[in-house]
């Protein structure tokens, strides 16, 4: 008895021509200029100034509030002189120092609350102790310990960017699938090795996103310690700048001082982390 299938037989369709077509019309430029996110916040910022300027004609006061001419000439004066560069230098290199100390600290207490059960229960108990409290707030200790100097402010930095940047990589290293985990064991990785290769790469978006937060932190932690500190020491970055013009009632260098600490900031959100997104979770297909 045959119990194969029936073999079908073969025949060719023949495909009915392609009729003529025309192409699309192309986009309007309005609307392909409009499609551009760049020109699209570029109009955005320039109604923004013309609203200032605007209202601060119809003020008609420079001590209450300067126009954006006279604050860009005062911007402009300053950044020539290399007063503002700096102070933004100093800023940004004592931030840096406290950045890379609190991103160490949460790497590490993180890799020890996924390791073990005594890490875990540490990690959830300083995180709903510390992670509330503001780290400026702890400015008049960091005095009392670390007296008038760098320490204090690399004290409050670390403070503020340890625990967003411990949550968010606890969470990234929870969320990594169980496949991997098992794969990574299957290979002999334990301890340090099995977090370096297997869950830092596998959690990165969560700890991007927590550099991201820590780095908004720490950047606000720091102008406003520095402007206590800064009234202190006698010295100082971008903080003590604006405290300093603000006494002396240069009301249009506090704006070029708050213009500086908005336009650094921008500028490492849209050009460190954004181009790290791209070059590792958005190019890996991590992240779409």
């Amino acid at each position: 008895m045959n119990n194969r299938p029936p073999i079908r037989p073969e025949y060719q369709r023949d495909l009915a021509p392609v009729e003529a077509f025309t192409l699309a019309e192309p986009l309007p430029l309005i609307t392909r200029l409009f499609n551009q996110a760049w020109l699209r916040k570029s109009l955005l910022l320039l109604l923004l100034i013309g609203i200032w300027e605007v209202a601060a004609r119809w003020q008609n006061n420079d001590l209450m509030f300067p126009s954006f001419w006279q604050t860009f000439t005062a911007l402009h004066q300053d950044m020539v002189s290399g007063e503002l560069p700096r102070r933004a230098w100093l800023s940004v290199s004592l931030l840096l120092k406290g950045y890379l100390l609190g991103t160490l600290l949460a790497l590490l207490i993180s890799a020890l609350a996924i390791s073990t059960r005594i890490g875990r229960d540490l990690l959830s108990t300083l995180t709903a102790m510390f992670n509330p409290l503001p780290a400026i707030a702890l400015l008049p200790l960091a005095l009392l310990w670390f007296g008038l100097g760098n320490a204090s402010l690399v004290f409050v930095i670390v403070h503020s960017v340890m625990w967003p940047m411990a949550l968010n990589t606890w969470s990234g290293f929870l969320g990594v699938s169980d496949t991997l985990k098992m794969a990574g064991r299957n290979y002999g990785l334990t301890g340090w090795r099995y977090v370096l290769w297997i869950l830092i790469p596998a959690a990165l978006p969560a700890i991007l996103s927590g550099l991201k937060i820590g780095w908004a932190f720490a950047w606000r932690t720091l102008i406003a310690a520095e402007l206590v500190f800064g009234a202190s020491s006698g010295s100082g970055g971008l903080g003590w700048y604006i405290f300093q013009n603000r006494n002396e009632m240069y009301t249009d260098r506090v704006f070029a001082g708050l213009i500086t600490v908005t336009v650094i900031g921008l500028l490492v959100e849209s050009l460190v982390f954004s181009t790290l997104e791209k070059l590792t979770v958005k190019r890996w297909g991590m992240q779409s």
